[in-house]
């Protein structure tokens, strides 16, 4: 078929051309970055904590009143917890994974240096903690029982001894095992920790949007810490979660009565996941909804447009058909009009959607829009433009000879 016949056909209808490629510009530049966006949300919600997650429960457990001095979660709380049917273990830490919020600290290779190896988050727990979270041990050991002491809130978490993640061993001493080196942690000048262990993986306390080896710096440090608050890790046996959801709140309150647990404060992990990320899965769904309205008011805009044309050239296509043309050229042309349109639309749109792409790149610190989602997009918008037209285009290729003869 000669394009040229349908470039001059379209120089008469230069309203309805243009609005139908800017559309196809727009959706494409917007789609792209919101297809984008919704994977890279996807992921960041999808990423592991490290931790086993099933049969995982965490209770928020906070102080009214003045505590005895000599109160210790290892010898009241956690014992109470680890005798109720159906948990494996439980221990009591300062935070958790997702939590929202925690402890971070400054890590550093000589105690004297201003610059810091990076910033971690800092988890005080006792021996129990590794199998309760069912996290990997990847070298070293574990802590004894006669090595966790005491820490009360706002001191400084420089334990003799420590556990870190890989992430953190392999960014300190990336030529070498991290076993039997010293960190310094929190303030300058600090005591030597040794680290004894390394663990595959610990995701830190907030769900950053970063998805770099920072999320993973974490230390876990051989304290039981006090205060007025702390949380209680507690493993269950599997399909024991939510009866132990009930009991756990009732053993802790018969120990004492000083004690809150707020609304809300007893939740499973999942409960913890869901919250965590309520704001990426919102995300996710906006930019759905967003894509399918485009998509649609694209494709009806096109649907639209095209019969417009068409009942405009009735008159001329019953010519075309008495001169001879087949339904297949009829069709033909209308898909050939429609795709020189379309793609006019994304090559405008490629350079929209890369131009919008740096603007979220400088404005929102967002990644650069890898070259993948444009040429899917491309593809799709051309395709749905395809797809929108052949209706109208095979109501013209059924137009009989005799339009050719009407008036009205």
């Amino acid at each position: 078929m000669q394009i040229k016949p349908i470039l001059s056909a379209l120089r008469h209808h230069k309203a309805g051309t243009f609005l139908i490629a800017l559309q196809m510009a727009l959706t494409l530049a917007i789609v792209c970055n919101a297809l984008f966006i919704i994977h890279e949300r996807i992921e960041h919600l999808s990423r592991p904590t490290g931790i086993e997650e099933s049969n995982l429960l965490m209770i928020d457990n906070h102080w009214v009143g003045k505590k005895d001095d000599d109160y210790s979660p290892a010898k009241t709380d956690l014992v109470a917890l680890r005798q109720i049917p159906g948990v494996v273990d439980a221990y009591s830490s300062n935070a958790y994974p997702l939590i929202g919020g925690g402890w971070a600290s400054g890590v550093r290779k000589d105690p004297a240096a201003v610059e810091q190896v990076g910033v971690t988050a800092v988890y005080f727990v006792d021996e129990h903690a590794l199998s309760v979270l069912g996290v990997k041990l990847v070298a070293g050991r574990n802590f004894r029982p006669d090595e966790i002491g005491e820490m009360r809130q706002n001191g400084n978490p420089d334990a003799p001894i420590i556990i870190i993640t890989k992430a953190l061993a392999d960014k300190a001493f990336p030529n070498g095992s991290a076993l039997g080196k010293p960190l310094y942690l929190g303030t300058r000048g600090g005591r030597p920790s040794t680290v004894i262990g390394v663990i595959e993986r610990l995701q830190a306390p907030s769900p950053s949007p970063g998805e770099d080896a920072r999320s993973q710096y974490s230390t876990l440090v051989p304290w039981l810490i006090g205060g007025d608050s702390n949380n209680f890790i507690v493993r269950t046996r599997p399909g024991q979660l939510d009866a132990v959801v009930k009991a756990a709140p009732a053993a802790l309150n018969t120990i004492s009565r000083l004690r809150v647990i707020p609304d809300g404060g007893v939740r499973t992990f999942a409960d913890v996941r869901k919250e965590a990320y309520k704001s990426d899965r919102g995300m996710v769904e906006l930019m759905s909804v967003v894509c399918v309205v485009l998509l649609a008011i694209t494709a009806a805009g096109i649907v639209g447009l095209t019969s417009f044309w068409v009942g405009q050239r009735r008159k001329q296509i019953g010519v075309r058909r008495a001169l001879g043309a087949t339904k297949n050229d009829i069709l033909s042309y209308f898909l050939t009009e429609n795709f020189l349109i379309s793609f006019g639309g994304v090559v405008v749109g490629t350079l929209l959607a890369v131009g919008l792409n740096l603007w979220m790149m400088a404005q929102f610190e967002m990644n650069r829009l890898s070259t993948g989602y444009v040429l899917s997009g491309v593809v799709a918008l051309l395709l749905l433009g395809q797809a929108a037209v052949l209706a109208p285009a095979m109501r013209a290729s059924r137009v009989p000879p005799v339009e050719a003869t009407r008036t009205v």
